[in-house]
C-alpha cells in the first residue's frame, strides 16, 4: 500500500494589509493511495524580510497575535482529534471489506476538507477538526489492518514518528539545518520528483506492468523508498518549524495557529503512515 506526501505545498505566512497571515497555495493533502501534491512550497515572505532588514522585528504586544502556546494547544487539539478517531475506528470497526470501504470513504472526505481549507483565506477550526476526525478513522482502520498481520507495528510506528519529529526539532533548534530559499527549492524539487515517480509506479502496478507493488514492494527496494519518504517528511517538518517561528516573530494573528496545527498534523500523518509501512517491511524480512 502506497502513500503520498500530505504537505507538498504549505500555506506560507505573508504580510497582508499590515498584518501577518497565511498565503493560500494549493496544498497537497493526504489520501491513502491517492497523491494530490500540486504546487511547490512558496518561499516564506517572512524569511525574505529577515534577509533584507536583519533580525525580525519584535511582534506587537497584543493578545491577538499568535504565540508558541497557541500553536502547541491547537496542535494538541488537532492531533488529539486524529488519535480519538483512530482509537474509535480500531475499537468499533473490525478488519473486513466493510471497514476498508469506510476507511477509503473517510480518506476521501478528509481530502475534500483539507482542500477546502487550503483554498480558504482564513482558517476554519471546524474544517481542520473535521479533517482530523476523518483522517483518524482512516488511520485507525489501516493501523488495525497492519497490526492484524504484523503485531505491534502501529505502536512501533508511533514511536518512530515521535523519534523522527523530536530529532528533526533538535537538529533544527541546534542550527544544524538552515531553512533558506535554496534549501526549500532543492527539497521541493526532490519531493515533486518523488511524487511523480510514485504516481508512475502506481499506474504501472494498476495496469499489471509492475508486480508486487513495484517500487512500493515489501522488499529491500520498498524499504529504501520508505526511508526516502520519511526523510522528506522530516524536510517538511523543518519548513513547518521555520514558518511557525517566523510567523510568531512577525506577529501573525492568533487564529493562524490553527493553520500551523493543520500543517503539522498533515506532516506527522505522512510520517506515521510511511513509518507504519517501513515497520511492516522490516517485520516481513525477519
Amino acid at each position: 500500500m502506497r502513500s503520498s506526501n500530505p504537505v507538498f505545498s504549505r500555506r506560507g505566512f505573508s504580510r497582508d494589509n499590515g498584518y501577518a497571515g497565511f498565503n493560500t497555495a494549493p496544498q497537497a493533502g493526504y489520501a491513502q493511495g491517492n497523491p494530490y501534491a500540486q504546487n511547490p512550497y512558496a518561499q516564506n515572505p517572512y524569511a525574505q524580510q529577515t534577509a533584507q532588514h536583519g533580525a525580525p522585528p519584535q511582534a506587537p504586544v497584543t493578545t491577538d497575535r499568535m504565540t508558541m502556546d497557541d500553536v502547541v494547544v491547537r496542535s494538541a487539539i488537532t492531533l488529539g482529534t486524529v488519535a480519538v478517531g483512530a482509537v474509535l475506528a480500531w475499537a468499533l470497526l473490525p478488519v473486513s471489506t466493510t471497514s476498508y470501504g469506510l476507511a477509503i470513504g473517510s480518506a476521501l472526505i478528509a481530502f475534500v476538507l483539507a482542500m477546502v481549507q487550503s483554498f480558504k483565506r482564513t482558517p476554519s477550526p471546524a474544517l481542520i477538526l473535521g479533517y482530523a476526525a476523518f483522517e483518524g478513522v482512516f488511520l485507525g482502520v489501516i493501523s488495525e489492518m497492519y497490526n492484524s498481520r504484523w503485531s505491534g507495528a502501529p505502536f512501533q510506528a508511533v514511536l518512530g514518528t515521535m523519534a523522527v519529529s523530536a530529532a528533526t526539532l533538535l537538529i533544527y533548534k541546534a542550527g544544524w539545518i538552515r531553512v533558506t530559499a535554496r534549501y526549500a527549492r532543492i527539497g521541493m524539487a526532490i519531493a515533486i520528483a518523488f511524487v511523480l515517480v510514485m504516481a508512475v509506479n502506481l499506474l504501472l502496478v494498476a495496469f499489471g506492468v509492475a508486480e508486487n507493488g513495484g517500487l512500493r514492494s515489501f522488499g529491500p527496494l520498498g524499504a529504501v523508498v520508505g526511508i526516502i519518504a520519511i526523510l522528506l517528511g522530516a524536510f517538511f517538518l523543518t519548513l513547518d518549524f521555520k514558518q511557525i517561528e517566523d510567523g510568531i516573530a512577525y506577529g501573525a494573528p492568533r487564529n493562524e495557529s490553527w493553520l500551523a496545527a493543520f500543517g503539522l498534523t498533515l506532516t506527522l500523518v505522512w510520517i506515521y503512515v510511511e513509518m507504519l509501512r517501513l515497520v511492516a517491511i522490516f517485520s516481513s524480512n525477519d
